[in-house]
């Protein structure tokens, strides 16, 4: 009985984890919503899509050099990535450009993150900066 119940949950657990990664499929960069087909053609022209995938509602865009954005399921962007270079300038607000240009100078904001709360920023030297939505810092987590 001990062995059913064991096979029963191993059998249960392996198939929400089929169901979970059903939703992961890779897809052509055309299959993007036109806002974030847009987005790449803007802001990272320049680079080499990797591969595309939709998850669920949301999409993924993976660059050769490692960077990488995340758009909800209308093409908006969510996450910016960029690894070891800076995020565009024009995705982070002024106020939250200004408090890294003075406060962390030299460092590049190289990952931005839209939260409820706010941004979650990354810095060139691993440091992350949390701000609410009216570019105020919330706290430092290093």
């Amino acid at each position: 009985m001990k062995l059913f119940r064991l096979l029963s949950v191993a059998a249960v657990c392996l198939l929400f984890t089929a169901v979970s990664c059903a939703h992961d499929r890779i897809i052509p960069v055309t299959q993007l919503p036109a806002q974030a087909q847009t987005f790449i053609k803007t802001y990272f022209a320049d680079k080499t899509v990797a591969y595309a995938k939709q998850d669920g509602a949301k999409y993924e865009v993976k660059f050769n050099d490692g960077a990488e954005v995340e758009f909800t399921r209308r093409g908006e962007w969510d996450k910016v990535d960029c690894k070891f270079s800076a995020v565009p300038d024009v995705l982070v607000p002024e106020l939250i450009k200004n408090y890294v240009t003075t406060n962390f100078p030299g460092n590049l904001i190289t990952k931005i993150d839209k939260e409820r709360h706010g941004f979650d920023i990354e810095l060139s030297n691993d440091l992350e900066l949390k701000f609410d939505r009216n570019g105020n810092l919330m706290y430092i987590d290093d």
